[in-house]
């Protein structure tokens, strides 16, 4: 199985009122078909390492190659592409528009790519129902739990079929029955042409990925790979 994901020697610095070195030399292969789960402790860098994948960031040093295309951080546009195209995100917070519907928090991600209204929505109710939240479909934010809100994110980040989906922290503020739920839809977005890459502090849920990567100080320390 080739390499899908390729990080080389990635290092993040911030330059706040010190200079905070958050990744350092961090190297690692990903696969398509696995699942992957991010521990560590609080400032270990596995939002930051998140970040950068999905291209919102750029590494201090080093280089990320996707389907062995290396990224240039200075197109912005064409990384704007990809991530739309190849990569699905889930926060903790959902990050929900508030002033926009379940459906249309959905479908607006699929219009991103392609300007056609109507197939958007057929694409979103068909993932509503999949999720169990069809009749919710003009509920606002506001308006759901914790756990139907989430829900309403996997199926926003899997809209445009992504070859790649990252989740920070995505059952973090919810609570264990509901957080196992959440944790079983995304689970089950495994297929053998999609990566899943996510971060936890549950070690019974980071048990469940096909490989455990221990993260220290900025860096990959150990794996069950």
């Amino acid at each position: 199985m080739n390499n899908f994901l390729e990080l080389r020697n990635i290092s993040k610095t911030f330059n706040n009122s010190k200079k905070l070195k958050v990744l350092k030399n961090l190297s690692y292969n990903f696969k398509k078909g696995k699942t992957y789960s991010l521990m560590g402790p609080s400032g270990s860098g596995k939002s930051t390492l998140l970040n950068l994948i999905s291209l919102i960031d750029r590494p201090t040093m080093g280089s990320i190659n996707f389907d062995q295309s290396y990224i240039n951080f200075n197109e912005n546009k064409k990384n704007d592409i990809i991530r739309a195209k190849k990569i699905g995100i889930i926060y903790q917070q959902n990050n929900l528009l508030p002033d926009f519907t379940a459906l249309e928090n959905v479908y607006l991600a699929s219009l991103s790519l392609h300007n056609d209204k109507d197939l958007a929505v057929s694409k979103a109710k068909r993932l509503l129902k999949l999720v169990g939240l069809l009749n919710r479909s003009d509920h606002f934010p506001s308006q759901l739990s914790g756990g139907e809100a989430q829900r309403i994110a996997i199926a926003r980040a899997i809209i445009n079929d992504p070859e790649v989906i990252l989740a920070d922290e995505p059952t973090g503020s919810l609570d264990i029955d509901t957080a196992q739920d959440v944790f079983k839809l995304l689970n089950n977005q495994k297929t053998s042409n999609r990566l899943i890459i996510f971060a936890t502090h549950n070690r019974f849920f980071a048990n469940k990925a096909d490989c455990l990567l221990e993260m220290i100080n900025g860096s990959i320390k150990s794996t069950n790979a």
